[in-house]
C-alpha cells in the first residue's frame, strides 16, 4: 500500500466516524421536518404553475374546475345511493283488480214479537 491509499481510507474511516457522530447529535424527527420541508416547496412549486397555467388558458381552468365539480357531484351522488341500500332488479306491475262480491242470500229472519201485555 502507498501513502496515498492509507491516506483516502483514513480519509473515509474519518467521514463515517462524523457521520455516525451525526446521526446521534441530530434529534429523532429530524427526518420528519425535511420531508415537511419538501413537501411545502413542491407545493409552492405547484401553486406557482397552476398560477401561470390559469393565467394563460382561463378557459382551460374554467374547464377543468366544472370537471372537478362534475365528478364531486357524481361521487357524492352513487355514494348516497349506495347508502340508501338500492337494489337494482327488474320490478313487474301487477295490475290491482276488484274482487268480485260473493252472493250471499240472507235468510230473512222472521222475528216474533212477543207481547208485553200477556193474556192469562
Amino acid at each position: 500500500m502507498t501513502r496515498l491509499d492509507t491516506f483516502s481510507d483514513k480519509a473515509m474511516e474519518l467521514a463515517g466516524q462524523v457521520g455516525d457522530s451525526l446521526k446521534h447529535v441530530v434529534p429523532a424527527g429530524a427526518g420528519k421536518w425535511l420531508q415537511t420541508g419538501a413537501a411545502l416547496s413542491m407545493a409552492k412549486t405547484g401553486t406557482r404553475v397552476a398560477g401561470k397555467l390559469v393565467r394563460r388558458n382561463p378557459t382551460l381552468a374554467v374547464a377543468a374546475a366544472a370537471g372537478a365539480g362534475l365528478l364531486w357531484y357524481m361521487a357524492r351522488r352513487q355514494q348516497k345511493k349506495a347508502q340508501n341500500g338500492a337494489i337494482e332488479g327488474k320490478a313487474t306491475r301487477i295490475e290491482a283488480k276488484r274482487a268480485t262480491k260473493p252472493t250471499r242470500k240472507r235468510a230473512a229472519a222472521k222475528r216474533t214479537r212477543k207481547s208485553s201485555n200477556s193474556d192469562s
